[in-house]
Protein backbone atom coordinates (compact mmCIF):
# COMPACT_ATOMS: atom_id res chain seq x y z
CA UNK A 1 0.00 0.00 0.00
CA UNK A 2 1.40 3.40 -0.93
CA UNK A 3 1.18 6.11 1.72
CA UNK A 4 1.30 9.51 0.05
CA UNK A 5 1.91 13.00 1.41
CA UNK A 6 -1.05 13.98 3.52
CA UNK A 7 -2.22 16.90 5.60
CA UNK A 8 -3.30 16.00 9.10
CA UNK A 9 -4.79 18.06 11.87
CA UNK A 10 -3.10 17.01 15.12
CA UNK A 11 -4.24 18.23 18.54
CA UNK A 12 -1.32 19.27 20.76
CA UNK A 13 -0.82 21.75 23.59
CA UNK A 14 -4.53 22.60 23.55
CA UNK A 15 -4.36 23.64 19.88
CA UNK A 16 -4.39 22.03 16.45
CA UNK A 17 -1.19 22.00 14.47
CA UNK A 18 -1.32 21.45 10.71
CA UNK A 19 1.23 18.80 9.86
CA UNK A 20 2.44 17.69 6.46
CA UNK A 21 3.59 14.11 7.09
CA UNK A 22 5.40 12.28 4.32
CA UNK A 23 4.85 8.57 4.81
CA UNK A 24 6.96 5.94 3.11
CA UNK A 25 5.59 2.82 1.44
CA UNK A 26 3.99 0.42 3.05
CA UNK A 27 -20.10 4.19 26.68
CA UNK A 28 -18.52 2.37 29.42
CA UNK A 29 -18.07 -1.33 29.57
CA UNK A 30 -15.33 -3.87 30.20
CA UNK A 31 -14.34 -7.00 28.33
CA UNK A 32 -11.85 -9.51 29.72
CA UNK A 33 -10.05 -11.55 27.09
CA UNK A 34 -8.83 -14.96 28.20
CA UNK A 35 -7.81 -18.06 26.35
CA UNK A 36 -6.15 -21.40 26.96
CA UNK A 37 -5.37 -21.84 23.28
CA UNK A 38 -1.81 -22.83 22.31
CA UNK A 39 0.29 -20.66 20.05
CA UNK A 40 -0.93 -20.56 16.47
CA UNK A 41 2.21 -22.37 15.29
CA UNK A 42 1.93 -25.02 17.98
CA UNK A 43 4.85 -23.72 20.08
CA UNK A 44 4.83 -22.93 23.78
CA UNK A 45 4.24 -19.42 25.05
CA UNK A 46 7.03 -17.22 23.66
CA UNK A 47 8.37 -16.00 27.00
CA UNK A 48 6.23 -17.86 29.49
CA UNK A 49 4.74 -14.57 30.62
CA UNK A 50 2.36 -14.31 33.56
CA UNK A 51 0.75 -11.43 35.41
CA UNK A 52 -1.92 -8.87 34.57
CA UNK A 53 -2.33 -6.16 31.94
CA UNK A 54 -5.04 -3.52 32.32
CA UNK A 55 -6.11 -1.47 29.30
CA UNK A 56 -8.97 1.05 28.98
CA UNK A 57 -10.07 4.02 26.91
CA UNK A 58 -11.22 4.64 23.36
CA UNK A 59 -13.97 2.53 21.85
CA UNK A 60 -12.42 3.31 18.46
CA UNK A 61 -9.08 1.76 19.43
CA UNK A 62 -10.79 -1.13 21.24
CA UNK A 63 -10.95 -3.42 18.15
CA UNK A 64 -7.16 -3.11 17.76
CA UNK A 65 -6.57 -3.94 21.42
CA UNK A 66 -9.00 -6.83 21.20
CA UNK A 67 -7.40 -8.30 18.08
CA UNK A 68 -3.87 -7.89 19.44
CA UNK A 69 -4.91 -9.31 22.82
CA UNK A 70 -6.30 -12.48 21.30
CA UNK A 71 -3.10 -13.11 19.35
CA UNK A 72 -0.85 -12.20 22.27
CA UNK A 73 -2.73 -14.49 24.64
CA UNK A 74 -2.46 -17.33 22.17
CA UNK A 75 1.28 -17.38 22.91
CA UNK A 76 1.03 -16.14 26.51
CA UNK A 77 -2.07 -17.91 27.90
CA UNK A 78 -1.13 -17.30 31.54
CA UNK A 79 -1.44 -13.53 31.27
CA UNK A 80 -4.74 -11.99 32.47
CA UNK A 81 -5.48 -9.17 30.02
CA UNK A 82 -8.49 -6.89 30.49
CA UNK A 83 -9.62 -4.30 27.93
CA UNK A 84 -12.17 -1.70 29.04
CA UNK A 85 -14.14 0.87 27.06
CA UNK A 86 -14.75 4.24 28.70
CA UNK A 87 -13.81 6.67 25.93
CA UNK A 88 -10.46 8.41 25.43
CA UNK A 89 -11.17 10.87 28.23
CA UNK A 90 -12.38 8.16 30.60
CA UNK A 91 -9.29 6.10 29.84
CA UNK A 92 -6.96 9.00 30.61
CA UNK A 93 -8.69 9.55 33.97
CA UNK A 94 -7.94 5.96 34.95
CA UNK A 95 -4.47 6.09 33.40
CA UNK A 96 -3.44 9.22 35.27
CA UNK A 97 -4.77 7.71 38.48
CA UNK A 98 -2.46 4.74 38.00
CA UNK A 99 -5.38 2.32 37.62
CA UNK A 100 -4.42 0.95 34.18
CA UNK A 101 -1.21 0.15 32.32
CA UNK A 102 -2.19 1.30 28.83
CA UNK A 103 -4.69 3.94 27.71
CA UNK A 104 -6.29 3.64 24.27
CA UNK A 105 -6.91 7.02 22.64
CA UNK A 106 -8.40 8.24 19.39
CA UNK A 107 -6.81 11.66 19.98
CA UNK A 108 -3.61 12.97 21.58
CA UNK A 109 -3.59 13.54 25.31
CA UNK A 110 -4.76 17.04 26.38
CA UNK A 111 -2.75 19.52 28.45
CA UNK A 112 -5.10 19.12 31.41
CA UNK A 113 -4.64 15.35 31.27
CA UNK A 114 -0.87 15.74 31.09
CA UNK A 115 -1.08 17.92 34.20
CA UNK A 116 -3.24 15.31 35.93
CA UNK A 117 -0.64 12.63 35.21
CA UNK A 118 2.18 14.89 36.39
CA UNK A 119 0.38 15.58 39.67
CA UNK A 120 0.07 11.83 40.24
CA UNK A 121 3.67 11.13 39.23
CA UNK A 122 2.60 9.11 36.19
CA UNK A 123 5.16 9.14 33.37
CA UNK A 124 4.04 7.94 29.96
CA UNK A 125 5.17 7.20 26.44
CA UNK A 126 2.95 8.15 23.49
CA UNK A 127 2.75 5.54 20.73
CA UNK A 128 0.89 6.07 17.44
CA UNK A 129 -0.43 2.71 16.27
CA UNK A 130 -2.75 3.20 13.26
CA UNK A 131 -4.77 5.57 11.10
CA UNK A 132 -8.56 5.75 11.17
CA UNK A 133 -11.22 7.46 9.11
CA UNK A 134 -14.03 8.92 11.18
CA UNK A 135 -17.13 7.68 9.33
CA UNK A 136 -20.48 9.46 9.00
CA UNK A 137 -23.27 6.92 8.59
CA UNK A 138 -26.96 7.05 7.71
CA UNK A 139 -29.83 4.61 7.51
CA UNK A 140 -29.79 2.60 4.28
CA UNK A 141 -33.24 4.05 3.47
CA UNK A 142 -31.56 7.42 2.97
CA UNK A 143 -31.43 7.82 -0.81
CA UNK A 144 -31.32 11.64 -0.89
CA UNK A 145 -27.86 12.28 0.57
CA UNK A 146 -24.82 10.84 -1.22
CA UNK A 147 -22.11 13.35 -0.28
CA UNK A 148 -22.04 15.84 2.58
CA UNK A 149 -19.91 18.93 3.00
CA UNK A 150 -18.33 19.94 6.29
CA UNK A 151 -20.62 22.97 6.21
CA UNK A 152 -23.69 20.73 5.99
CA UNK A 153 -22.41 18.64 8.90
CA UNK A 154 -21.94 21.86 10.87
CA UNK A 155 -25.53 22.82 10.11
CA UNK A 156 -26.60 19.55 11.71
CA UNK A 157 -24.22 19.51 14.67
CA UNK A 158 -23.35 23.07 15.68
CA UNK A 159 -24.47 24.34 19.10
CA UNK A 160 -26.67 26.91 17.33
CA UNK A 161 -28.63 24.08 15.69
CA UNK A 162 -29.89 22.71 18.97
CA UNK A 163 -33.67 22.84 19.03
CA UNK A 164 -33.86 24.47 15.60
CA UNK A 165 -32.46 22.12 12.93
CA UNK A 166 -34.71 19.07 13.13
CA UNK A 167 -35.32 18.13 9.48
CA UNK A 168 -33.14 17.19 6.54
CA UNK A 169 -34.56 19.97 4.34
CA UNK A 170 -33.12 22.49 6.81
CA UNK A 171 -29.68 21.14 5.98
CA UNK A 172 -30.23 21.39 2.22
CA UNK A 173 -33.45 22.49 0.44
CA UNK A 174 -33.05 19.59 -1.99
CA UNK A 175 -33.37 17.11 0.87
CA UNK A 176 -36.86 15.89 1.86
CA UNK A 177 -38.97 17.05 4.78
CA UNK A 178 -37.68 14.09 6.81
CA UNK A 179 -37.01 14.19 10.54
CA UNK A 180 -33.29 14.31 11.35
CA UNK A 181 -32.30 12.01 14.23
CA UNK A 182 -28.71 12.31 15.44
CA UNK A 183 -26.56 9.74 17.24
CA UNK A 184 -22.94 10.16 18.28
CA UNK A 185 -20.24 9.58 20.88
CA UNK A 186 -20.42 11.16 24.30
CA UNK A 187 -18.18 13.95 25.55
CA UNK A 188 -15.57 11.56 26.99
CA UNK A 189 -14.86 10.26 23.49
CA UNK A 190 -11.83 11.29 21.45
CA UNK A 191 -13.99 10.79 18.39
CA UNK A 192 -16.37 13.45 19.73
CA UNK A 193 -13.42 15.80 20.27
CA UNK A 194 -12.03 15.28 16.78
CA UNK A 195 -15.40 15.55 15.02
CA UNK A 196 -16.49 18.71 16.82
CA UNK A 197 -13.16 20.40 16.17
CA UNK A 198 -13.11 19.55 12.47
CA UNK A 199 -16.80 20.24 11.85
CA UNK A 200 -17.64 23.06 14.24
CA UNK A 201 -14.20 24.62 14.57
CA UNK A 202 -13.91 24.09 18.30
CA UNK A 203 -13.28 20.96 20.27
CA UNK A 204 -16.35 20.03 22.32
CA UNK A 205 -18.63 22.51 20.52
CA UNK A 206 -21.77 20.52 19.70
CA UNK A 207 -25.50 20.61 20.02
CA UNK A 208 -26.56 18.64 23.06
CA UNK A 209 -29.92 17.30 21.89
CA UNK A 210 -28.66 14.12 20.29
CA UNK A 211 -28.43 10.53 21.53
CA UNK A 212 -24.92 10.21 22.99
CA UNK A 213 -23.13 7.03 23.98
CA UNK A 214 -19.58 5.77 24.48
CA UNK A 215 -20.86 2.42 23.18
CA UNK A 216 -20.71 2.53 19.38
CA UNK A 217 -23.25 -0.28 19.17
CA UNK A 218 -25.84 2.12 20.57
CA UNK A 219 -25.10 4.44 17.65
CA UNK A 220 -25.40 1.55 15.19
CA UNK A 221 -28.77 0.53 16.61
CA UNK A 222 -30.02 4.11 16.64
CA UNK A 223 -29.12 4.79 13.01
CA UNK A 224 -30.53 1.50 11.77
CA UNK A 225 -33.75 2.17 13.68
CA UNK A 226 -34.74 5.44 11.98
CA UNK A 227 -34.91 6.30 8.26
CA UNK A 228 -33.75 9.88 8.89
CA UNK A 229 -30.95 9.03 11.31
CA UNK A 230 -27.29 10.05 11.06
CA UNK A 231 -24.35 9.20 13.30
CA UNK A 232 -20.56 8.95 13.33
CA UNK A 233 -17.80 6.70 14.72
CA UNK A 234 -14.57 4.97 13.69
CA UNK A 235 -14.29 3.19 10.35
CA UNK A 236 -14.03 -0.29 11.90
CA UNK A 237 -17.57 -0.04 13.28
CA UNK A 238 -18.92 0.84 9.85
CA UNK A 239 -17.08 -2.11 8.28
CA UNK A 240 -18.53 -4.40 10.92
CA UNK A 241 -22.05 -3.11 10.16
CA UNK A 242 -21.78 -2.26 6.46
CA UNK A 243 -24.65 -4.60 5.63
CA UNK A 244 -27.05 -2.41 7.62
CA UNK A 245 -25.56 1.12 7.36
CA UNK A 246 -24.64 3.55 4.60
CA UNK A 247 -21.35 5.48 4.76
CA UNK A 248 -21.51 9.07 3.55
CA UNK A 249 -18.95 10.44 1.12
CA UNK A 250 -17.44 13.68 2.49
CA UNK A 251 -16.32 16.59 0.33
CA UNK A 252 -12.60 16.99 0.94
CA UNK A 253 -10.34 20.05 0.76
CA UNK A 254 -9.99 19.60 -3.01
CA UNK A 255 -13.77 19.65 -3.50
CA UNK A 256 -13.95 15.91 -4.27
CA UNK A 257 -16.56 13.63 -2.73
CA UNK A 258 -14.63 10.77 -1.13
CA UNK A 259 -15.98 7.71 0.64
CA UNK A 260 -14.07 6.22 3.57
CA UNK A 261 -12.00 3.13 2.80
CA UNK A 262 -8.63 1.76 3.84
CA UNK A 263 -7.23 3.17 0.58
CA UNK A 264 -8.64 6.71 0.95
CA UNK A 265 -7.68 6.84 4.62
CA UNK A 266 -4.15 5.71 3.76
CA UNK A 267 -3.58 8.13 0.89
CA UNK A 268 -5.04 11.11 2.76
CA UNK A 269 -7.82 11.86 0.27
CA UNK A 270 -10.47 11.14 2.90
CA UNK A 271 -9.94 14.41 4.68
CA UNK A 272 -10.56 16.06 7.04
CA UNK A 273 -11.90 12.90 8.68
CA UNK A 274 -8.65 10.87 8.77
CA UNK A 275 -6.74 10.80 12.04
CA UNK A 276 -4.07 8.89 14.00
CA UNK A 277 -4.85 6.46 16.83
CA UNK A 278 -2.67 5.97 19.91
CA UNK A 279 -1.63 3.81 22.80
CA UNK A 280 -0.32 5.58 25.91
CA UNK A 281 1.97 3.38 27.98
CA UNK A 282 2.67 3.90 31.66
CA UNK A 283 6.46 3.89 31.86
CA UNK A 284 6.71 2.28 35.28
CA UNK A 285 4.44 -0.56 34.11
CA UNK A 286 6.57 -1.08 31.00
CA UNK A 287 9.79 -1.02 33.04
CA UNK A 288 8.66 -3.32 35.88
CA UNK A 289 6.02 -5.65 34.40
CA UNK A 290 7.42 -8.12 31.89
CA UNK A 291 3.91 -8.89 30.61
CA UNK A 292 3.29 -5.21 29.76
CA UNK A 293 6.65 -4.94 27.99
CA UNK A 294 5.92 -8.14 26.10
CA UNK A 295 2.51 -6.89 24.97
CA UNK A 296 3.82 -3.48 23.88
CA UNK A 297 6.65 -5.11 21.92
CA UNK A 298 4.03 -7.37 20.32
CA UNK A 299 1.93 -4.33 19.33
CA UNK A 300 4.90 -2.70 17.65
CA UNK A 301 6.17 -5.74 15.77
CA UNK A 302 5.73 -4.92 12.04
CA UNK A 303 4.55 -8.42 11.23
CA UNK A 304 1.54 -7.89 13.52
CA UNK A 305 0.26 -4.97 11.45
CA UNK A 306 -2.08 -7.45 9.78
CA UNK A 307 -4.14 -7.53 12.98
CA UNK A 308 -4.60 -3.75 12.77
CA UNK A 309 -5.91 -4.20 9.24
CA UNK A 310 -8.17 -7.05 10.31
CA UNK A 311 -9.62 -4.74 12.97
CA UNK A 312 -10.66 -2.34 10.20
CA UNK A 313 -7.92 0.28 10.40
CA UNK A 314 -4.84 1.31 8.41
CA UNK A 315 -1.59 -0.03 9.85
CA UNK A 316 1.36 2.33 10.11
CA UNK A 317 4.13 1.78 7.56
CA UNK A 318 7.23 0.07 8.93
CA UNK A 319 9.33 3.26 9.20
CA UNK A 320 6.72 5.09 11.25
CA UNK A 321 6.11 2.01 13.38
CA UNK A 322 9.86 1.85 13.88
CA UNK A 323 9.76 5.41 15.21
CA UNK A 324 7.15 4.31 17.74
CA UNK A 325 9.32 1.37 18.81
CA UNK A 326 12.34 3.66 19.13
CA UNK A 327 10.36 5.97 21.44
CA UNK A 328 9.51 3.03 23.67
CA UNK A 329 13.02 1.55 23.64
CA UNK A 330 14.59 4.91 24.53
CA UNK A 331 11.93 5.67 27.13
CA UNK A 332 11.09 9.00 25.47
CA UNK A 333 8.46 10.54 27.70
CA UNK A 334 5.50 12.76 26.94
CA UNK A 335 3.56 13.70 23.84
CA UNK A 336 5.13 14.84 20.59
CA UNK A 337 3.23 15.96 17.46
CA UNK A 338 6.26 15.14 15.28
CA UNK A 339 6.35 11.45 16.19
CA UNK A 340 4.47 10.49 13.02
Amino acid sequence: MEFKARKMRYAYSASLLALLTSLAACGSGTTTTTTDAPAADGTEAAAGLTGEILIDGSSTVYPISEAMSEEFLAVNPDVALTVGVSGSGGGFKKFCAGEIDISNASRPIKDKEVALCEEAGIEFIEVPIAFDGLTVVTNQANEWAQCLTVEQLATMWSPDSEGTVANWNQVDPSFPDQELSLFGPGTDSGTFDYFTDEVNGEEGASRGDYTASEDDNVIVNGVTGSDGALGYFGYAYFEENSDSLKAMAIENEDGDCVEPSTETIADGSYNPMSRPLFFYIRKDAYDTKAEVKGFVDFLLDPKNGEFVAEAGYVALPDDILGNSKARVDSGKLGTDPTNL
